[in-house]
């Protein structure tokens, strides 16, 4: 059946991604976004696009007759975060209970909220179930301070609310444009440009990557599966990887003869990811798209969106 969907965060890149996914199967998306954090050219034009801040009580007009909001909008680059922490809670924290009160008055059926695997930065038993956190970091705090209010909506007013902790998901039109990128677009775009990689610290960090096309058939699932309401859920593959082994995958792939450039370490970041995903497999979900799938379907599209754009004089390229 279709759907109308709110989905906050909609330029970034999981959420563009979400609503794209959900307009091809039919579903209705309206999208907010205030474009701090994300850009307009990720916006499929077939969304109903709202410039606004998830801080802003009049939001719940967008949510009204609303069959799910996917709440994806944050804060989320850990050096922003620790950089401006009132900031980081302000639109963490306070965004998402104001998201949670605009749902509770429009009486949405379903509410996801988008939780991250930063919530384990201080555990250290591997792969990670869900029953523990231990949040260390500005952006991690932030978050879980999001989560405990959705815990509170559900326990005060039976709201059905779904948590899902993602991992470091990838794919077409992550953020390549920030003064730290991810891994994976940081890498592939500067050695597809002729530009040694950066590695900060060692490159022994490991990291459990999921393709966006994964997360996007679990949130699918949950958004109509009962199951899922009022459950927490890691969405990753259960296998992880270093930042060196990442780079020999690029390399393998690209065969450039780029070396690493080392440089000091990033503070505030687990040295290990690793998610326990039986709870999502309970719900028939597994992860289809393996590492070396997900590194080429990236490299097509940054060589083909960003690194073309680049050439013809596009400032930024759309999704």
């Amino acid at each position: 059946m279709q759907k109308r969907v709110v989905v906050t965060g909609v330029a970034g890149f999981v959420g563009s991604n979400l609503a794209k996914d959900l307009l091809d199967r039919g579903n209705t998306v309206i999208g907010i976004d205030n474009l701090t954090f994300g850009t307009i050219e990720n916006v499929d034009p077939r969304v109903d696009f709202h410039h606004e801040d998830i801080r802003d009580r009049d939001i719940y007009l967008l949510l009204r007759a609303a069959d799910a909001v996917f709440h994806l909008g944050a804060m989320s680059w850990l050096a922003d975060c620790m950089a401006r922490p009132i900031e980081a809670a302000h639109v963490n924290t306070v965004g998402t209970l104001n998201v949670l009160e605009a749902a509770r008055r429009a009486n949405v059926p379903k509410f996801v909220y988008a939780d991250t695997s930063a919530e384990y930065e201080g555990i250290d038993n591997f792969p990670t179930p869900e029953d523990k956190v231990q949040p260390i970091g500005i952006y991690a705090a932030s978050k879980h301070a999001g989560a405990a209010f959705c815990n509170s909506y559900r326990a005060l007013y039976s709201m059905n609310i779904t948590i899902v902790r993602y991992f470091n998901v990838y794919g077409p039109a992550q953020d390549w444009r920030r003064v730290v990128p991810p891994v994976m677009s940081s890498f592939i775009l500067r050695m597809l440009r002729g530009e040694r990689p950066i590695i900060y610290g060692t490159g022994e960090k490991r990291r459990d990557f999921v393709y966006v096309d994964d997360v996007n058939e679990f949130n699918r699932r949950i958004m109509d599966d009962p199951r899922s309401n009022g459950r927490v859920f890691n969405v990753g593959t259960g296998v992880n990887y270093s930042v060196n082994e990442v780079y020999q995958l690029i390399e393998e792939k690209l065969q450039t003869g780029l070396k690493p450039i080392f440089k000091q370490d990033l503070p505030g970041e687990a040295q290990v990811s690793l998610a326990d995903v039986s709870a999502a497999r309970e719900l028939g979900w597994e992860p289809k798209v393996d590492i070396h799938d997900g590194l080429n379907r990236t490299v097509r599209y940054l060589r083909e969106k960003v690194l073309q754009a680049e050439e013809s004089g596009a400032a930024r390229p759309a999704h």
